[in-house]
């Protein structure tokens, strides 16, 4: 996305690959296991909504083979220029203000994509709009809500900065229209747009150097704008950097909600 549009976390910015390579880490693994559980096969048609970085659109075009046909789509395609095979499709599209990049659709994904779209209602109606009947979404998205913090043992000056560092990049994401509760409403609004077998789970990663490394990113990437609105110094910051880069706390992610159903 582009400046002008308001968006704190732009695919351009020097850090983005990190946050990717580290959201590859925690989450892929969580997102294998439900594709693979959905019966993805050879031969079928998929969309990767928001696909950001290239490891779900690699993996998906694996699973799919030469006879199947993987459309990536995101509204800054910049990360995707090394996905060079015949079997993918990579697309600058605006999921919440475009029409759908296609119908028939065996499978459709987006991952930590709608709590940024400001109209996600639209963009839900457009993921399920684009699948063939028997088809099904598969919705992952975060809620910094229901786990608010950066640690979650808050036991001293380190954490407490952290997690003082993290309700500051909430209320950046907030003043940008993120709904930060928008995960634990999936399965109902799977519901509610029609989707049938309805099913939902929740992972929650912590401790690991995966952690730690999507925090340094995300806290250099937004440095500018935390400082700018007064929800830090440069000295908190560097301080949190250095602690982050010791090693010494448990750092935890929000929860990540993953839902999905059928279309009839």
């Amino acid at each position: 996305m582009e400046p002008s549009d308001g968006y704190l976390l732009r695919n351009q910015q020097s850090e983005a690959q990190e946050r990717f390579d580290a959201f590859a880490s925690l989450f892929d693994p969580t997102t294998f296991r439900h594709l693979e559980g959905l019966g993805l096969a050879p031969g079928m048609r998929c969309w990767e909504v928001g696909a950001g970085g290239t490891s779900v659109v690699s993996w998906l075009a694996d699973r799919v083979g030469p006879t199947g046909h993987v459309v990536a789509t995101d509204i800054d395609t910049s990360r995707l220029a090394s996905v060079a095979r015949p079997s993918v499709e990579v697309l600058v599209h605006d999921v919440g203000a475009q029409e759908p990049p296609g119908v028939g659709f065996d499978v459709v994904h987006a991952r930590l994509v709608l709590v940024h779209v400001p109209d996600r209602d639209r963009a839900l109606r457009s993921m399920i709009s684009a699948l063939r009947p028997g088809g099904t979404l598969l919705v992952e998205d975060a809620d910094p809500a229901l786990q608010p913090l950066t640690c979650p043992d808050e036991h001293g000056p380190e954490e407490r900065l952290a997690n003082r560092l993290r309700r500051g990049f909430r209320e950046l994401l907030a003043d940008r229209g993120a709904d930060l509760s928008y995960g634990r409403r999936l399965p109902r609004l799977l519901r509610e747009a029609g989707l049938d077998d309805v099913r939902a789970d929740a992972y929650f990663p912590m401790t690991s150097p995966a952690c730690a490394a999507l925090e340094s990113a995300t806290v250099r990437q937004i440095r500018g704008r935390l400082v700018a609105a007064g929800l830090a110094t440069d000295e908190d910051i560097d301080r949190h950097l250095a602690n982050v880069a010791a090693g010494g706390m448990d750092l935890a992610t929000a929860l990540m909600i993953s839902a999905w159903g059928r279309k009839r």
